[in-house]
């Protein structure tokens, strides 16, 4: 295995930095290469747990180098703030972490404006993290309002370029929202110069390096945050992020070009969730969604909201692998199912009178989507203890080898706790 690369299949936090986090030993740098602090990953060792947003999991391993790319939207003060509490548990971030002078940065400017536009929406708002990553990531492409990190080593360009963008994202800011108190520039200078003299260790052209360390036969594990059907492009538009989260971004995202990544890796849920607006067609407005809710602990990493629940969508998580290029799946939170009776998975739509096994390409069409379900017998067993894929309950293991033939995808890992030992290696 030359690189590695970590995809979640469906709308985001299918447990990706677990898997992740296992693999890290067997490579040797772990990029992080698209979104911001609004992914979230959640890893669990020796009693600890560790929530992370924007540092890749492999910090947590200090051994291994981790990069944040080109791809990402940095907040400065949110990063810092990751970077001291992990010093703080005696985990040590120096020269192991790498970040892209290419990335972008996310300044007030860009959390006021997502609030403002979010607000304007009333009930058919995105359900973004109001965190300024969709402003950020906008800017970037209009070109004219972005400033990258490597910026900020330039204090007298800097400053002169954030002047005139203030300027320009206050009256802007007014006109949306007449109570808006405009932003002081000189002052939001200082505060980023400050945090780039905190990060200046860190801060090099990430690309050359990932270049430099594929030519010295280093293995690289590509860290996906979201989810495929987030993707910008590809997913469920307009209730997507604000980047490629399938695995279409890695390449530009890090500047790796797919040649040397040997193998994919599809995450999903033994169930579904989703966060925000958008069609969900398998959710679970019940006891049984809410029972899923409290036994997975189904709530944001980032922002701790309440997770909508409900079976798992094979159509969805299909459309995720095809798009993704995935060469097998780790399914994940097997046990938060162990307690039901009987499960049911998604195998197709019916759509307007027709059934179909695509995903639909828009949202208006998702959302009259029907169901057509595929029941299983439940286990009624705890599951948290295997180790050894042929200690599984026989309806354990029908439910898993029924994820693989709809998606078409071996099942090489199966999760069934949030700790590291609690994994089920298939082959």
């Amino acid at each position: 295995m030359s690189s590695t690369a970590v995809i979640g299949l469906q709308w985001g936090d299918e447990a990706k930095g677990k898997i992740v986090d296992l693999l890290t030993d067997r490579h040797d740098v772990v990029v992080r290469y698209q979104g911001g602090n609004n992914a979230g990953h959640t890893v669990a060792f020796d009693g600890q747990t560790y929530k992370l947003s924007l540092l890749p999991v492999g910090t947590l391993r200090p051994s291994i180098t981790s990069v944040i790319a080109t791809g990402v939207v940095i907040n400065p003060a949110a990063l810092l703030g990751e970077i001291s509490q992990l010093r703080a548990r005696n985990i040590p971030v120096g020269k192991n972490l790498l970040i892209s002078d290419r990335a972008h940065v996310i300044f007030p400017y860009h959390i006021a404006e997502e609030a403002v536009l979010e607000d304007s929406r009333g009930v058919n708002a995105i359900g973004t993290t109001r965190r300024g990553i969709g402003t950020c990531y906008r800017d970037k492409a209009s070109r004219s309002h972005a400033i990258r990190i490597g910026d900020l080593y330039f204090p007298d360009q800097f400053r002169a370029r954030l002047d005139e963008i203030v300027t320009q994202k206050n009256t802007i800011l007014k006109a949306l929202s007449p109570a808006f108190q405009p932003l002081d520039a000189g002052q939001i200078a200082e505060e980023y110069l400050g945090y780039a003299e905190q990060l200046r260790e860190h801060v090099t052209d990430t690309t050359a390096f990932l270049h430099k360390v594929i030519a010295e036969k280093k293995r690289l594990l590509f860290e996906g945050a979201q989810g495929s059907l987030l993707d910008l492009d590809h997913g469920t538009f307009p209730y997507v992020t604000s980047s490629s989260s399938s695995g279409c971004g890695i390449h530009s995202g890090s500047g790796v070009p797919e040649r040397h990544i040997s193998k994919m890796i599809g995450v999903v849920k033994a169930y579904t969730t989703r966060v925000g607006g958008g069609p969900f067609p398998t959710e679970l407005n019940n006891e049984i969604g809410q029972h899923i809710r409290d036994v997975g602990r189904e709530y944001g990493t980032v922002t701790g909201r309440p997770r909508r629940c409900g079976w798992f969508d094979a159509v969805a998580a299909g459309y995720g692998a095809r798009i993704s290029g995935v060469d097998c799946l780790s399914v994940m939170l097997l046990d938060v199912l162990s307690q039901l009776d009987e499960i049911q998975i998604c195998t197709a739509y019916e759509i307007d009178g027709c059934v179909t096994k695509d995903f639909p390409s828009h949202v208006a069409a998702l959302a009259r989507a029907k169901p057509v379900f595929r029941k299983l017998p439940g286990w009624k067993r705890d599951i948290s203890g295997v180790r050894k894929l042929a200690d599984f309950p026989a309806a354990a293991r029908a439910y898993i080898d029924s994820l693989s033939e709809l998606i078409g995808k071996p099942v090489e890992i199966v999760s069934i706790g949030p700790d590291r030992d609690q994994t089920v290696f298939c082959s």
